[in-house]
């Protein structure tokens, strides 16, 4: 069996695209070779900033000869339908062979498909593949046709079998695929070197400066640098992302350590981290004693007679002018800080958040009117709360964030303490992004937390009333993701909140905004009308002044009306709430709760509390997940399928309790002393909030309920008894509904 290899080599490939082009090579070369009957044993493809490869072990020699039978009209059908049959077989009508059928004498044919060689296919596939190769970004050059990430210089395709290396022959735009290779652009210049397997052609690469693995690369850099930063006492700062992209910027990396100068060194470390990342692909070196950045590494792509000191001067040369830039902006923006950040926040005045939803400055009032009300909810002080919301998103006028939007939030924090700022304001500044992601760390201080969940809350509410809802895989505002942050954060900090409350209060804001930014006589008839207030009030009353004089279930009754005005029934907040349940369900799918499990429990009162939800719906599932689960479940379900049965039967609500009177048999005075026994220790659970508590003793109900179905006859001829009985089957379902409704699971 030959072993493949295949190399595309070309001017310098981005180094973004290196990964993904490596797998889309492997990808597209094996699944063409399987599919033209080639199978194989491994592969493995590596990439350069100059080369893509792929190498297959184990590829058949050619791909097996195949029959096929297949079946033709009756033989004596129709000329024209055997003429058919003819063009699409290719074959002539003495090829065909007359069988019987049960519908008599069918023609069949045998169609045989000769294998074919290995090198014939390769060819075939990879002529494909670089035609047709998915780059994000291509270009042609020259005269010819082709189209590739950057000018395509040489194509190395052999197969090496027992007997030595062969050539596929195979050209491509007048690049024809030979056995030779390139080395270093500068460390080893000049003649190509031919190759005979991949382990040769490895080997001769690294003797030409060429590292082929990326990985190998990757950890090549880390372990020199850590090393050379370890002897000096320091430490090199962690950053995946720019290794990776790093390792695909040079073929032989060389590491070099260089110093920052004094004059920058108390700049704030981030920007420091962030300045020489993003414009000159630096990993910071900190200092652990005082956690300051002093020094950096940059990878060069050759060795030097000098050690790389002339590398490492122009280097520092450029880094220099960099960070000149960013202390301009750092000390400009601390005067502005130091005197109270007001040329920030009015500047935002005139930044648009959203053409509807109004400026950044008028979103800030919003937010901050929400963090004042969340902030007894969460154990933070109002006025704290309010003032963190104001200044929350004050740097974002600053000189630093233009020049690096990813420092927002932190800077706010650094300018915030340099403003004299309570230290719970500054830290909200930074924190109330959070989290980012569903790894990134949820704020736990009370203030940042008001303060995170009014800036989501408001974004999702201001979204949902101008009708900006995702859909399917489009969520171009991110409203799943503050929708998951508001769930991580009131999870996380166990907090106990009726969440409709405050999207109510989000959704009556961002109405009035718009009724505000709309203007007209008559647009603000129909929102006073809808809010029951006067029209002079809606115009000149503050936020939080109409806030305090309209009760939630009028600002409810408001938003209905103004939606059935609209025609817009879907932005309630029923809506919204339901949306944030949705979120839930995924969230708590991967903790493994089942999704069946959250919709019975949503169905309960309290729905808007989700630590409560979780509470519940973790102590169904723990509960389901135990023997007595499943049978209590079954017996549930028969009770009420049985009542619900009846009901519908006789036109009758079986709700009236049973009476024990008129219960005869054995099984069932037993089912009322248990329910009796258990109904106040299951109310008293419920009261405490314990729910596994209340679970246990739901279980222990199982019994005498599996007992009584086995026993008795519920819909007995005897009216009194028949009604006794659905009554109890009601008294059962109301038992083993407190928790969660037990109805909406699944089984």
């Amino acid at each position: 069996m030959p072993d493949l290899l295949i190399e595309l080599f070309s001017e310098e490939i981005p180094a973004r695209m290196q990964g993904r082009a490596a797998s889309d090579l492997k990808k597209l070369m094996t699944d063409g070779l399987v599919e033209a009957g080639l199978t194989y044993a491994s592969a493995a493809a590596f990439s350069t900033p100059r080369r893509l490869v792929l190498t297959v072990e184990g590829l058949l020699a050619e791909s097996p000869t195949l029959r096929e039978e297949r079946k033709g009209p009756r033989v004596d059908a129709p000329e024209k339908a055997l003429e058919g049959f003819l063009r699409a077989t290719g074959l002539t009508r003495d090829q065909l062979e007359p069988r019987d059928d049960k519908k008599g004498q069918v023609w069949f044919a045998t169609l045989e498909k000769p294998g074919r060689a290995a090198d014939v296919i390769v060819a075939e596939v990879l002529e494909r593949t670089v035609r047709n190769f998915p780059w994000p970004k291509s270009m042609r050059w020259g005269a010819g046709s082709l189209r590739w990430v950057r000018p395509l210089h040489s194509i190395l395709c052999i197969l090496v079998t027992e007997a030595g290396a062969e050539t596929v022959p195979l050209e491509i735009d007048g690049i024809t695929a030979g056995n030779t290779t390139r080395g270093h652009r500068f460390m080893a210049p000049g003649a190509e070197i031919a190759v005979q397997s991949f382990d040769d052609y490895a080997a001769k690469l690294k003797r030409a400066h060429v590292v082929l693995d990326p990985a190998e690369r990757a950890d090549h850099i880390w372990n020199d640098a850590t090393n050379t930063a370890f002897a000096q006492g320091l430490e090199v700062v962690e950053d995946a992302s720019l290794l990776t992209e790093v390792a695909g910027l040079v073929e032989w990396p060389v590491v070099l350590m260089g110093a920052i100068g004094a004059d920058f060194l108390d700049l704030p470390p981030e920007v420091l981290q962030t300045s020489m990342k993003e414009h000159q692909k630096f990993f910071s070196v900190r200092n652990p004693k005082t956690g300051r950045i002093e020094k950096f590494v940059t990878v060069a792509n050759v060795e030097t007679a000098d050690q790389g000191a002339t590398i490492l001067a122009g280097n520092q040369k450029v880094l220099s002018a960099r960070l000149s830039d960013a202390k301009f902006f750092w000390e400009n923006d601390l005067r502005v800080a130091k005197a109270g950040m007001d040329p920030w926040t009015d500047a935002l005045d005139n930044v648009t958040f959203h053409n509807k939803l109004g400026t950044q400055a008028e979103r800030i009032s919003r937010i901050a009117a929400l963090a004042r009300a969340f902030a007894p909810r969460v154990g933070a002080d109002p006025d704290l709360a309010e003032e963190a919301a104001r200044i929350a998103k004050a740097d974002l006028s600053s000189e630093m964030v233009y020049e690096f939007p990813e420092l927002q939030g932190l800077m706010g924090r650094y300018y915030a303490e340099a403003a004299g700022r309570d230290a719970a304001v500054a830290a909200a500044a930074e924190e109330h992004y959070r989290p980012l992601g569903p790894s990134d760390a949820v704020p736990d201080a009370p203030v940042s937390v008001a303060v995170a969940l009014a800036d989501k809350l408001d974004t999702l509410a201001g979204f949902w009333a101008i009708d900006e809802k995702p859909t399917g895989s489009k969520d171009p505002y991110a409203l799943r993701r503050a929708a998951l942050g508001v769930i991580r954060i009131v999870l996380s900090n166990d907090l106990r909140i009726q969440l409709s409350d405050f999207i109510l209060r989000g959704l009556f804001q961002v109405f009035l905004k718009l009724q505000k930014a709309e203007g007209g006589s008559d647009l603000r008839r129909d929102y006073a009308a809808a809010f029951d207030i006067s029209e002079d009030d809606l115009r000149d009353l503050a936020l939080d002044d109409l806030q305090g004089r309209i009760e939630p279930d009028a600002i409810r009754a408001g938003i209905a009306n103004l939606n059935a005005d609209a025609d817009a029934d879907l932005n309630t907040p029923e809506h919204l709430l339901g949306f944030i349940h949705d979120r839930l369900k995924v969230y708590l799918r991967d903790q493994g709760i089942r999704h069946d499990v959250i919709d019975a429990c949503l169905a309960r009162p309290g729905a808007d509390d989700l630590t409560l939800l979780v509470k519940r719906a973790t102590a169904l599932q723990a509960f389901l997940d135990t023997d007595d689960g499943e049978p209590l479940l079954q017996g549930f379900k028969r009770a009420n399928n049985i009542l619900t049965q009846a009901e519908a039967r006789d036109g009758v609500a079986y709700e009236f309790g049973p009476d024990r009177k008129y219960a005869s048999d054995p099984a069932e005075l037993a089912l009322f002393d248990a329910l009796d026994a258990a109904e106040p220790r299951i109310s008293a659970a419920l009261a405490g909030e314990d729910y596994a508590a209340a679970m246990g003793e739901m279980a222990g109900l199982r019994a005498p309920i599996d007992a009584f179905f086995e026993a008795v006859q519920v819909n007995a001829e005897e009216q009194i008894t028949r009604r006794n009985r659905l009554n109890l089957l009601h008294r059962i379902r109301e038992t083993c509904m407190t928790v969660a409704d037990l109805s909406r699971l699944d089984g």
